[in-house]
């Protein structure tokens, strides 16, 4: 387990993110068009998974815009945005805000994503939400960077993503 803060409370998570070096997870995630997406529809690409509590939240909205805009410099990579929320907000949101460059996937269904990431959190007011984390996997989805934001209201360290990628 992991403990990070929100508004400088501590919150548990289900514990740790995968380590640098190792393999990923596999997931199944659901689409905005409500199709499956699973790792291996990303086998040969560099992946960007950031990952939030709510994109209703301004922190996250603002993670999702600012890799939308980081994504569309970055060749042959893909940021996938993923959180609990249904594929519905997560649609509506990148629409009305004309995201095209990210790609957003729900964990609505069984959570199994966040179990497996360890990144879930177990007790606080957002508990059964995702922790605010970015891993970064190579073309072989290999954990190659981790991060997981210790305070949940603050953003990720873009410029780390950015440097892993260059």
């Amino acid at each position: 387990m992991s403990t990070v803060t929100l508004k400088g409370n501590p919150v548990t998570t289900s514990g740790v993110l995968p380590k640098t070096g190792t393999d990923a997870p596999n997931f199944k995630l659901v689409a905005t068009d409500l199709s499956s997406r699973s790792l291996n529809d990303y086998i040969g690409l560099r992946v960007v998974l950031n990952i939030f509590p709510s994109i209703d939240t301004g922190t996250c909205a603002q993670s999702v815009r600012t890799f939308n805009e980081k994504a569309s410099q970055l060749d042959n990579t893909k940021v996938l945005c993923i959180s609990k929320d249904l594929p519905f907000a997560l649609a509506r949101f990148c629409g009305a805000e004309g995201l095209e460059n990210v790609e957003s996937l729900s964990d609505f269904r069984d959570g199994n994503f966040g179990k497996s990431y360890g990144l879930t959190f177990v007790d606080g007011p957002l508990e059964g939400l995702h922790s605010r984390c970015v891993v970064v996997l190579n073309e072989d989805a290999e954990v190659i960077y981790t991060e997981q934001v210790s305070e949940i209201t603050e953003e990720p360290n873009y410029e780390a993503v950015i440097n892993t990628l260059s």
